[in-house]
């Protein structure tokens, strides 16, 4: 039904776009401002934030992840191949309660590959197909467009909806990675009882981001099925 609706109404695919990539905009201006607020609040305890990493990782037993300080802004990631929790500028020195937030999610991400948490498993399945997805949809899909080549079109969609599929499949992962955070910052006093508000309002801003992203994702998908319908429907 839906789907009828939006090939009957081709134009409605592009707004669905728009409105999802504005959305995306706003989300990242929100965890911007957000992680910017929190940043400027200092833990009463005053430890930075790598330490605190680097305390939760003990506290699991995890003595073989590496934490270390990479250049940027907000470019904490954990890399489960070099079994690295990276801690950007902003957050390695840092004593606030987002660089705290932030620094505690990413060791959520290392304890779920050592707890075999089940979403992360899948989702690493999907990472090289997702990758040769993303670097490649578009080539098929515009090659289909020249040669007027259908299959070469449905070829494109399938794996653009490959990398639909892994930021679906992202959003669980970094959800528990927050809630991880969150409770363990909790049970080991890593910030007051006050303090938790912030580090709850960042992490909860930067997950925002990744379903504004799937949004986007998703909205293009449909865009894309628009236009291989009226393509078809034209030969």
């Amino acid at each position: 039904m839906f789907f009828d609706f939006l090939y009957a109404n081709p134009g409605i695919a592009y707004f669905l776009v728009l409105g999802a990539v504005i959305f995306s905009y706003i989300m990242q201006a929100n965890v911007d401002s957000t992680f910017k607020k929190y940043s400027q609040v200092g833990s009463r305890r005053n430890v930075p934030a790598h330490v605190i990493a680097r305390q939760i990782l003990d506290s699991y037993g995890l003595y073989d992840v590496t934490v270390m300080r990479i250049e940027g802004k907000l470019t904490d990631h954990y890399d489960p191949r070099q079994n690295v929790v990276a801690l950007s500028d902003s957050t390695f020195y840092s004593t606030s309660v987002a660089a705290i937030g932030v620094a505690a999610h990413e060791v959520g991400h290392a304890v779920q590959y050592n707890k075999n948490y089940l979403p992360i498993k899948i989702r690493a399945v999907f990472v090289p197909i997702a990758q040769i997805g993303s670097k490649s949809w578009i080539i098929f899909f515009l090659l289909g467009m020249f040669f007027s080549m259908p299959f070469l079109l449905e070829v494109g969609v399938v794996l653009f909806a490959f990398v639909v599929l892994f930021q679906l499949l992202t959003l669980p992962v970094e959800f528990n990675a927050s809630r991880r955070a969150l409770n363990t910052i909790e049970q080991q006093f890593l910030l007051e009882r006050d303090e938790m508000g912030g580090a709850r309002k960042t992490l909860s801003a930067a997950a925002m981001t990744y379903v504004a992203g799937l949004m986007v994702a998703v909205a293009q998908l449909l865009r894309l099925l628009v236009m291989v319908n009226g393509r078809n429907n034209r030969r």
